[in-house]
Order: C-alpha cells, then sequence, then structure tokens
C-alpha cells in the first residue's frame, strides 16, 4: 500500500486528512462505559425511591355483584385510575384495600392458600387489613370501605374528618 491509499493518515494529503482513530475508540469506550454503569445505577435508585402514589380520582365504585366472588378467595377491580383488591374471606367478610403495592407499584395479589397479600415483584407480603408482614414495602396498603346494597357490592375511600 502507498501511503496516498485513503485508509492511511497521509499528512502531506490535504484531501485526505488524518483521522483520529483512537480518540474515535476511545469516545465509543467510555461511551459503553458510561451507559453500563448507568443500566446498574437506575434500577437501584428506583429499588429505593418509590413512585409517587396517583390520586384515585373518585370516592366510591361498584366492585362487582354479590355472588361472583367465591369463598376465601378475591379478586382486582378497578378503583378510579388505580387497582383494587376486594376479598371474601371464609366467614363471609368482604375487605377491600388497594392493589397497589407500596415498594414499587406493583399489583399485589391475594394468596388464598396462606390467607395473605403477596407482591409478585420484591416477594412484599401484607395481611389481611394491609399491614406489612416482610419484604421490602415501606407502607401498609391503604383499606377501603365495603358496602354491599342489593346486588351489588360497593368499595369506598375512608372520608377523613
Amino acid at each position: 500500500m502507498g501511503t496516498n491509499d485513503p485508509g492511511m493518515a497521509n499528512p502531506s494529503c490535504p484531501l485526505h486528512p488524518p483521522v483520529p482513530r483512537r480518540r474515535f475508540v476511545e469516545f465509543l469506550l467510555g461511551g459503553g462505559i458510561l451507559a453500563t454503569f448507568a443500566s446498574f445505577i437506575y434500577p437501584v435508585l428506583r429499588y429505593f425511591v418509590p413512585p409517587p402514589v396517583a390520586e384515585l380520582g373518585v370516592d366510591e365504585v361498584v366492585a362487582t355483584k354479590v355472588g361472583e366472588l367465591k369463598p376465601n378467595s378475591g379478586m382486582i377491580f378497578r378503583f378510579g385510575s388505580l387497582p383494587g383488591l376486594l376479598i371474601l374471606e371464609a366467614d363471609g367478610t368482604y375487605r377491600a384495600l388497594s392493589a397497589t403495592c407500596t415498594h414499587l407499584g406493583c399489583t399485589v395479589q391475594y394468596r388464598s392458600d396462606l390467607r395473605e397479600i403477596w407482591c409478585p415483584c420484591h416477594n412484599g407480603i401484607y395481611n389481611l387489613n394491609g399491614g406489612n408482614v416482610s419484604g421490602p414495602p415501606p407502607k401498609p396498603l391503604t383499606v377501603f370501605n365495603v358496602h354491599v346494597r342489593g346486588d351489588e357490592i360497593f368499595v369506598s375511600r375512608n372520608v377523613e374528618a
């Protein structure tokens, strides 16, 4: 190859200035290291800083109809813009709670075999009153009021005086 080859840096040719290959490679490596560092730090920050709680938007909703829920089971229903969890205990008592985990906002589930509320994201566990039992959730679940009117089950927020 001669010195006038376009792939080679030729300081004497004004049409082909020297290509700073080393600087380009350093830029790529630096950008890759920075991106790797950010991809490790972001999940750690999201773990320690829970998301803001959204406003529910409504005070009362119809969760379901009487008879659609079997004893010792639970169902997810829409409470405004967020999910709620309605549980029918074996003794016929209804309980309603927010179905949004207080840790990272995942949707919780009722585990009828263990009679507990479980968050599948990081194995957080709540009791049937919404209290924290184990795992990373920082606060208990919000408890709602349940009213049976006719053949419908209404769920409402607690009104703070």
